[in-house]
């Protein structure tokens, strides 16, 4: 019995660890800073660590009434780009926080 008390303990131990490191982590990504870039970096966009976006930049060259489309459609890839690196970053965070973790292959944090 005092084996499962033992185990249980470890446990929660670990479990606030892991709660602890995961605040830390969430804020690290909340303050983390990625740039997008489409059209040859005629647009760039900035987004934080989740994916939110910050600012967007765009080259005076590119406004002309006659091609809103085009620039409509390069804010987009731009937008697309940064939220893809953001999330390649996150990734790369959370493979960090559980190296030396014995979980199942395949299974992601957060559960």
């Amino acid at each position: 019995m005092k084996n499962l008390m033992s185990m249980m303990k470890q446990a929660q131990e670990m479990q606030e660890k892991m709660q602890e490191k995961m605040a830390s982590l969430q804020d690290e990504l909340e303050a983390m800073s990625v740039e997008g870039a489409a059209g040859a970096g005629l647009i760039k966009v900035t987004a934080n660590g989740k994916g939110i976006i910050k600012s967007i930049s765009v080259d005076p060259s590119l406004v002309d009434k006659e091609e809103i489309d085009v620039l409509e459609d390069l804010i987009v890839a731009a937008c697309n780009d940064a939220k893809g690196k953001a999330e390649e970053a996150n990734q790369e965070k959370m493979a960090d926080l559980s190296a030396g973790l014995p979980l199942p292959p395949g299974m992601k944090l957060p559960f």
